[in-house]
């Protein structure tokens, strides 16, 4: 009975030992295809390619800028997070980021470095149209003795042959195929190119468990796609046929068999221009005729795949066409959307943070040292609302605009960083009272 002294309570410590699993299949987690992907094409690595081709559409070319261009515009930094001066600064100069308040020495120094973060940013995101994108670190020495970052290779989608996953649902390693293969879906195993886990970065989009080829988020689209493909066809063969009229040509009485495919032959070779004209038989007939009765467009048809294939990324704002009423529902849909943008460049933050930034840090430093964080600006604030509001929380009292208020709201609206030299000592009520105000 419980508070019964009497009885005793052991609570049951967990082992360190997994009992369960996240993969239940063979290393190469893709040797036989997903068993939940349905669609053969779809299943990796064949599904990459037809990625690479529907990124060739209009509409979805759109979507996939309005998810990476925010993203890549954006200011990235580097937050000190407790970090040594050292530390920090050298981070900074590997990754090529400014660090929080010292924007305008970054913009000074001269860069030296091989690696840049937005072109490495601007590959990363490759992981939403093709579910994962991953790097291989390539370090160098520094001048100084230390473990630097020589470049952060990209081992593009097309090229991979196998992700091998863990029992626990862990990455392995990454196999690539030898570089006479490229294109091959299976290649020989005797020559491949296998990259373990303590040399990659591994980018994976909405991954579930141990499937680290991610999720890409084309796969909803591919549908639309698919379908959207004939119809533009038939729209274009449509006005070609329509827009001119089909000839239709009458042989006059008495006509020959030579004739008659002389005619056939004149009206299948007709085609319209500022020079078009013909010459025809006494007697005979020539008409363009245009199509009858009531036929179906194919143009809502293709609107309407496009509109779902905006939908995948929560892009409604690209269907609007100003036809009344869709502009009233702008400023929801945009809310939505820039939650899941500043989504993906947490999950962006996150792994290079984890596999980048602390790795460096465990190189020169050990386990125990405070690293730095990659932070970026939120993608939800709008730079005008927020000024307002602390206009109106300082009237109110609710707020003092300090330094540190100030050199924030400077970096949200992309201001200059201030020029002048932060106090000697933090702001208390009584270095007010004394004059002693912040500069």
């Amino acid at each position: 009975m419980k508070g019964d002294s009497t009885v005793d309570t052991q609570i049951a410590i967990p082992t360190p030992q997994e009992v369960g699993y996240v993969n239940g299949g063979q290393e190469n987690f893709y040797t036989h295809g997903r068993e939940l992907e349905n669609i053969p094409e779809l299943q990796w690595p064949q599904c990459l390619s037809v990625y690479d081709r529907m990124r060739n559409d209009s509409q979805i070319s759109a979507v996939l800028s309005a998810i990476a261009l925010p993203i890549e515009a954006t200011t990235w930094r580097l937050d000190p997070n407790g970090a040594s001066d050292e530390v920090t600064e050298f981070i900074a100069q590997q990754l090529d980021l400014p660090i929080i308040g010292k924007e305008g020495e970054h913009k000074k120094k001269r860069r030296r470095r091989r690696f840049s973060w937005a072109e490495h940013l601007r590959h990363a995101l490759l992981m939403v149209p093709f579910g994962a994108m991953f790097f291989e670190q390539v370090v160098e020495t520094t001048p100084e003795g230390m473990w630097g970052i020589r470049k952060i290779a990209p081992r593009m989608p097309d090229t991979l042959q196998a992700i091998n996953v863990a029992r626990d649902g862990g990455l392995i390693s990454i196999d690539q195929k030898p570089p006479g293969d490229i294109g091959v879906i299976r290649a020989s195993d005797a020559t491949k190119t296998t990259i373990p886990i303590d040399r990659l970065v591994a980018y994976s989009y909405r991954r579930e468990g141990g499937n680290w080829a991610g999720r890409s988020i084309l796969r909803p689209a591919y549908p639309h796609w698919a379908l959207k493909q004939p119809l533009l066809k038939i729209e274009a063969l449509a006005v070609e046929r329509n827009g001119v009229g089909v000839p239709d040509y009458e042989n006059p009485p008495g006509a020959t068999p030579e004739q008659i495919e002389k005619g056939r032959k004149m009206a299948e070779s007709y085609r319209a221009g500022s020079s078009a004209g013909m010459s025809r038989p006494s007697g005979s007939k020539f008409q363009l005729l245009g199509t009858t009765g009531q036929i179906m467009s194919a143009r809502p048809v293709i609107e309407y795949h496009d509109s779902q294939i905006a939908r995948v990324a929560l892009a409604h704002f690209l269907n609007l066409d100003g036809k009344g009423g869709s502009y009233a529902l702008a400023t929801t849909h945009q809310d939505l959307y820039t939650i899941a943008e500043n989504s993906l460049g947490t999950e962006i933050a996150g792994t290079a943070n984890h596999h980048i930034v602390e790795d460096l840090v465990d190189w020169n430093w050990g386990p125990d040292e405070p690293a730095p964080r990659i932070v970026f600006d939120d993608l939800r604030s709008d730079s005008l609302s927020i000024a307002n509001s602390l206009r109106t929380l300082a009237d109110a009292g609710l707020i003092r605009p300090d330094r540190s208020i100030e050199e924030w709201l400077r970096r949200d609206l992309g201001a200059p960083a201030k020029d002048t030299a932060p106090p000697e000592q933090p702001w208390t009520p009584e270095t007010e009272t004394e004059g002693g105000a912040e500069q």
